[in-house]
């Protein structure tokens, strides 16, 4: 290989890749045993091969630009789903949808034939925080969408079903660490 040399006398034993203690050369300035040497022309010449090694186990771009693209994608009006019904340990029905992308998550959504059962409201608000927080994530993951606080903030307070109800709690206290929500309130407050 043009950019190995042989190991020098100076130079520590032992391939700096894998740890072995074997005879190394130097490779794209790496002192690297023989199986390393493949390795790092694998990676040199194939690197979409260890990009989806890397994701298959880190799940994780393997670099920041690796990941899906920054734009942000709108959701078109009709996306394919699944609907699935589950049935709880009270043995109410719940409905669960998954809003589809090109075969990946983008949303969920939860329901039940007993939304208009007063004792349910409370958790049909908590449920619906959790699955409009869930379906940002999805998004960030599925179509690179950019996950922030404000974005957050928003879908926590758009579940709030009442007045004092667990979402509107949770709101009012995270907004206090959100300067442009904290004017709001404010705004608000003053009528």
């Amino acid at each position: 290989m043009a950019h190995e040399q042989a190991t020098d006398q100076n130079q520590p034993r032992g391939c700096q890749l894998c740890g072995a203690d074997r005879k190394t050369s130097t490779c794209h300035g790496f002192q690297a045993c023989s199986a390393c040497r493949t390795l790092i022309a694998r990676v040199r010449n194939q690197p979409e091969v260890v990009r989806r090694i890397w994701q298959e186990f880190q799940n994780e771009p393997i670099l920041p630009g690796d990941g899906p693209p920054a734009t942000e994608t709108e959701l078109p009006d009709v996306l394919d789903g699944k609907r699935y019904r589950t049935i709880d340990r009270e043995q109410n029905k719940w409905y669960l949808s998954i809003s589809e992308m090109n075969g990946n998550p983008v949303e969920v959504f939860a329901s039940t034939a007993f939304d208009r059962d007063h004792e349910l409201q409370s958790r049909i608000s908590n449920l619906t925080t959790i699955t409009r927080l869930i379906s940002l994530i999805l998004r960030h993951i599925f179509l690179g969408e950019r996950l922030t606080f404000a974005k957050c903030l928003k879908q926590i307070k758009r579940s709030s079903r009442q007045k004092d109800d667990l979402p509107d709690m949770l709101y009012g206290v995270l907004s206090r660490y959100d300067p442009a929500a904290r004017e709001a309130a404010e705004r608000d407050s003053r009528g």
